[in-house]
């Protein structure tokens, strides 16, 4: 007589969700999980004015806060947005809750969090990446720039907001860099230094969705993060992207699979880490095949935003059978073959110094081709919109050809309106004909 596996075959109900962030990213997530027809209610906390009708006010760290609403309002799946949440935890104070989530817990976030430790990870798991030294103080950091001799890469070891990196065009760039993180420029994340070596070539983002043995990817994406068109100026959180990059095609998506993604999901099973959420690799295509720049444990931002709509609404059941470590039972998620283009409006002064408080006129409404979505955004007690952040919105648009698609987000983005507005007119030249 056989013995019956306690294993469910199908999923559980899926009715309603909740999104913890407050950017673009989370607007985007909670527009494609509502795509799916099952799906009743779809909470975002704190969220911004582009979810004001479904925003919470629980803090994304306020585990306690978010275990309650969960329980009460019988929540079916947790999606956490940023990577602080993540970091320190609250993944895991869901799931000892009894709540599915999709995210890492801490031990797994340390794929961002601690930019040695990944490096570390990624030497046992034979994952190809650049030349690296970690250091502790400034005077070792400067000898191993005078040792070498050139300039490198000058990462924080931990969470900066996407802003903790200089590549370094000369010797005095990265010992400016190098003293202004041990003087405290970013914090505690900058009190451990990572310096790297510069790697050449085109850089892409890739995602993969895990259930901690199996995985989906994503189309690959390539963001722009240079502030200033002809990618000059500063580093910022990224001021727009495009999906999916032709960079990498079917074959070289699945080089990355075997080479990065799949080694890299397997070591963190080996230190007994059960990853169930994003592992995104910002890899740099160099002469001698893929290498990774970074790996961060959400979705990135532009990107979630340029390729949410490129995603069918099997995302949701995707995502939840993720967080139940069941990606098997998850239906085959469909894929949109058109081009997605994102432009970000940011608001001036950004990304040191990002002034807030400007009304925002907006003529927009999305349809079937074109989204807006919210990220520094915040309504005053009048009710009029108004700038509350660096990256302010981003238009979103799809075509048949990314001229097409960039020719309708750039048309978008002359429906916004507020004093200061910021963006590129370049994002996507590498793919747009117009250059």
């Amino acid at each position: 007589m056989a013995i019956s596996s306690t294993r469910p075959h199908t999923l559980p109900e899926l009715r309603r969700v909740l999104v913890v962030g407050a950017g673009g990213r989370e607007h985007a997530l909670s527009w494609a999980l509502q795509r799916h027809d099952a799906i009743e209610r779809v909470w975002i906390t704190p969220g911004n004015a582009g979810s004001d009708q479904q925003a919470l006010t629980i803090a994304e760290t306020d585990s306690a806060a978010l275990i309650a609403h969960c329980q009460t309002q019988s929540v079916d799946l947790v999606v956490v947005g940023p990577e602080a949440p993540l970091a320190v935890g609250v993944a895991d104070d869901l799931r000892q809750a009894g709540i599915a989530v999709f995210g890492p817990g801490a031990q797994g976030a340390q794929l961002e969090a601690s930019k040695a430790w990944a490096k570390q990870l990624m030497q046992e798991a034979g994952v190809p990446t650049a030349g690296h030294w970690s250091v502790t103080s400034e005077s070792a950091a400067l000898d191993v720039l005078a040792e070498v001799g050139r300039p490198l890469v000058v990462k924080a070891d931990g969470l900066a907001a996407g802003k903790g990196v200089t590549v370094a065009d000369s010797m005095e760039q990265a010992e400016a860099a190098i003293r202004e993180a041990f003087a405290g420029r970013f914090g505690s994340a900058g009190s451990h230094l990572l310096l790297e070596e510069r790697l050449q070539g085109p850089e892409v983002s890739v995602f993969a969705l895990c259930d901690g043995e199996r995985m989906v990817l994503l189309p690959p994406a390539q963001d722009h993060k240079r502030l200033l068109e002809g990618d000059q100026g500063p580093n910022t959180g990224g001021m727009g992207a495009y999906a999916p990059a032709p960079l990498l095609d079917a074959e070289g998506l699945d080089q990355v699979r075997r080479r990065v993604l799949e080694p890299t999901l397997q070591a963190l099973k080996a230190r007994g880490i059960d990853y169930r959420g994003v592992i995104y690799a910002g890899l740099m295509l160099t002469d001698a095949g893929p290498q990774v720049i970074e790996f961060n444990c959400r979705f990135g931002d532009p990107e979630c935003q340029t390729l949410m709509p490129l995603l069918g609404p099997e995302l949701a059941r995707v995502l939840q059978a993720c967080a139940l470590g069941q990606l098997d039972l998850a239906p085959t998620l469909s894929i949109d073959p058109r081009c997605s283009a994102c432009v970000v409006a940011a608001a001036s002064g950004y990304p040191d110094a990002p002034r807030k408080g400007d009304a925002i006129q907006l003529g927009f409404s999305n349809t079937a081709n074109r989204q807006l979505f919210h990220a520094g955004t915040k309504r005053r007690d009048d009710g009029a919109l108004i700038t509350a952040g660096g990256r302010v919105l981003a238009v979103v648009a799809q075509g048949d050809s990314f001229d097409q698609a960039f020719a309708v987000a750039y048309s978008g983005l002359e429906e916004v309106q507020f004093d200061g507005i910021t963006y590129r007119r370049d994002i996507g030249h590498q793919v747009r004909s117009s250059g």
